[in-house]
């Protein structure tokens, strides 16, 4: 904003130069309220949308301690049930040995497809926080 100066007459400061200088210091605080009202606007509906992310972050959080304590819980389950298995090949001969060595392997199969699984599993969701978080970050960036 400039420094207007006043051209003096007979009485004083000439009244319509100040006046008019008054009017556009109104109209100039008045257009920074209604910015400064927006922007506290767009601050509030930012707040609300980070707490839902966060919100958002803390659910994937505690999904993923679930499917590691699933995990573990079927790794250990697996564990069992082969060293059952295995007893009681030793117990039936062959052709138990046999049926425990399939059962066995097929376990081992779906052990690793869960760990796949589990580590698909990990990466989407890494994926997805990361890319909230981005969005987080993108509000850094916003001219307000």
């Amino acid at each position: 904003m400039r420094m207007d100066k006043f051209k003096t007459g007979f009485t004083g400061y000439k009244k319509e130069e100040v006046n008019k200088f008054v009017n556009d210091v109104v109209k100039q605080v008045e257009l920074m309220l209604a910015d400064l009202k927006t922007k506290d606007v767009e601050i509030t509906d930012l707040k609300k949308s980070l707490e839902h992310y966060k919100n958002m972050e803390n659910t994937f959080n505690r999904a993923i301690l679930v499917a590691e304590d699933a995990s573990n819980q079927i790794k250990r389950i697996a564990r069992d049930e082969s060293a059952g298995l295995i007893e009681e090949a030793k117990k039936n001969a062959s052709r138990i040995v046999n049926d425990a060595l399939i059962q066995a392997e097929k376990t081992q199969i779906e052990t690793a497809q869960l760990k796949r699984n589990i580590v698909t599993f990990k990466r989407r969701l890494r994926t997805i926080v990361e890319s909230q978080l981005d969005l987080v970050d993108d509000i850094d960036h916003l001219d307000i």
